[in-house]
C-alpha cells in the first residue's frame, strides 16, 4: 500500500481535529504546518468558558441563516481562527506556514490567515464565499482544493 503524501497526511489530521468540534452545523478542523511540523491545530467551537452549541442550540439554525452568511450570529470561533490563536498563545510564529483545513476558509478567516503570514492553504470542501478566494488570490496565497 502506498504511503499518503504529506498533504494527505495533514488533511487527515485536520479531519481528526474536526471531530472535536462542538458546532451543530459543520465540523471543521485546521492544522498549521511549517517544514512538515505541526505548529498548531484548531476546530470550530465556542470560546473557552462559554456554553457550547451542543448545550444551548444553534441560533443560526433557529433563525434559518444560510451557510456563509451572518457570521457574527454564531457562538463558535472558526477552526482557522483557533489554530492562529493557539499558535499566538504559545508564542509560535505562523509566518511562512501552510494551513490544512477540512473546508475552504471564509472571508473573516481569509483575512486573518493573510495577516498571519500563511503562504498556502490545502482544503477539502468548498464554502460559499467568493470574496475569500478573491482576497487569498490577490494576497498571493496558494490555494489547493484537495
Amino acid at each position: 500500500m502506498a504511503r499518503p503524501s504529506w498533504d494527505e497526511y495533514f488533511l487527515d489530521i485536520a479531519t481528526l481535529v474536526a471531530s472535536r468540534s462542538t458546532c451543530l452545523r459543520r465540523q471543521v478542523g485546521a492544522v498549521l504546518v511549517r517544514d512538515k511540523r505541526i505548529l498548531s491545530t484548531g476546530y470550530n467551537g465556542a470560546p473557552s468558558g462559554v456554553s457550547h452549541c451542543l448545550t444551548v442550540g444553534c441560533l443560526r439554525e433557529e433563525l434559518g441563516i444560510p451557510s456563509g452568511e451572518r457570521h457574527e450570529l454564531c457562538r463558535a470561533v472558526h477552526a482557522e481562527q483557533n489554530a492562529i490563536i493557539q499558535a499566538a498563545l504559545h508564542g509560535v510564529s505562523t509566518k511562512g506556514s501552510t494551513l490544512y483545513c477540512t473546508t475552504q476558509p471564509c472571508v473573516l478567516c481569509a483575512k486573518m490567515l493573510i495577516n498571519a503570514g500563511v503562504e498556502a492553504i490545502y482544503f477539502k470542501g468548498s464554502y460559499p464565499d467568493k470574496l475569500a478566494l478573491e482576497m487569498l488570490n490577490e494576497a498571493g496565497v496558494k490555494l489547493n482544493l484537495f
